[in-house]
């Protein structure tokens, strides 16, 4: 991770955590241990405090969102106090998927034409949290690793305070099938990749969210062959294994990026990233990879936007939420200070 990225992270972490600090005030929460603790919150009777009520109320009624709360907080036994319920990523103040849900599940909101217009999908189509895409690997599997979001025919990863769009091994970008067909490999950029070692838990486990999710393969499947297929890597989340590598080792960056543009190709979608204007080393990321993608026509189906710019085209009272929780106001605007915290009970 470079300094700049770093910087920008830590600041908008920081930042996030202020605001936090007084809307959280009348809702169920803890902070997390550490010189650079985390709010993060417990569901209550009827609502989250991390959630804007109507949009909490959809997901209540939805149970496939509500499957996005199984995912438990990588943080929760070292830095998090106890509780009766185990700690999930969704209850982070600084959860970038609970920013999605937040602003997409709260009624009316995929009502709006205006917002389908910026976005460039249908109107009142369903989000889909956590969409399995299929992007084919040469051997003839696929990589079934989640996208945050499907929008009708958008895909999006959404962005908030982690530190970048992840890394790999060259051997595993250059596995799927359709990698040198988009991207002209020079162009991409390239990282030193730091030594293997077991996974520790992180603060901000979003940081790790999607990094080798999801690899399919017949039960039967001989590992062996998978290891071969992906050129002597095998990439599972639930491996804890050491594996050496070589000083200086270079890899891919923004390999999240990567993945999802393959994604967009192989279901003819369209891919936006959305993040936050305070963090312009992610647009500067997304940027590097867009310049390598060989194709104009796939090219103009890649966007990006700003939680600030789609903040714009949302209800009052949504963007009210978005400014006391998160600092996020339409361009032009200036976020209301921590102090006045009018949401709290």
């Amino acid at each position: 991770m470079s300094v700049k990225t770093s910087f920008y992270a830590n600041l908008l972490r920081e930042e996030i955590r202020l605001c936090n600090q007084e809307y959280a005030r009348g809702r169920s929460h803890v902070e997390s241990y550490g010189s650079a603790p985390v709010i993060v919150y417990a569901p209550e009777v009827g609502r989250h405090g991390n959630f804007l009520d109507a949009a909490y109320t959809e997901i209540a009624a939805r149970p496939e969102w509500m499957r996005r709360f199984g995912k438990v907080h990588a943080q929760a036994s070292r830095s998090l106090p106890r509780a009766e319920r185990r700690w999930r990523e969704l209850d982070s103040s600084t959860s970038s998927d609970a920013l999605l849900m937040n602003v997409f599940c709260t009624p009316g909101i995929l009502a709006s034409a205006s917002l389908g217009n910026v976005l460039g999908v249908e109107d009142e189509v369903m989000p889909i949290f956590g969409w399995k895409a299929r992007v084919p690997l040469s051997s003839g599997r696929f990589d079934r690793t989640e996208v945050d979001m499907r929008l009708g025919s958008l895909l999006v990863e959404a962005k908030l305070t982690e530190s970048d769009f992840q890394m790999c091994e060259c051997s595993v970008a250059e596995s799927y099938r359709d990698f040198d067909t988009v991207f002209d490999r020079e162009l991409l950029p390239r990282v030193g990749l730091p030594p293997k070692r077991r996974k520790q838990d992180a603060e901000s486990p979003e940081n790790y969210s999607q990094e080798f999710e999801s690899l399919v393969a017949p039960p039967e499947t001989d590992l062996r062959k998978v290891k071969e297929d992906l050129g002597g890597v095998i990439a599972a989340p639930q491996s804890q294994e050491i594996r050496t590598r070589e000083s200086g080792e270079l890899g891919y960056a923004s390999y999240q990026l990567i993945r999802n543009v393959l994604a967009a190709c192989a279901e003819e979608c369209s891919f936006c990233v959305m993040h936050d204007e305070r963090r312009p080393d992610l647009r500067e990321e997304w940027f590097q990879v867009m310049r390598a993608v060989k194709g104009a026509e796939l090219r103009t189906r890649l966007k990006v936007i700003t939680w600030q710019e789609l903040a714009a085209f949302l209800p009052s009272e949504l963007q009210i939420f978005l400014d006391l929780k998160y600092g996020i106001v339409p361009p032009g605007g200036s976020p209301s200070p921590p102090s006045q915290d009018i949401g709290a009970e």
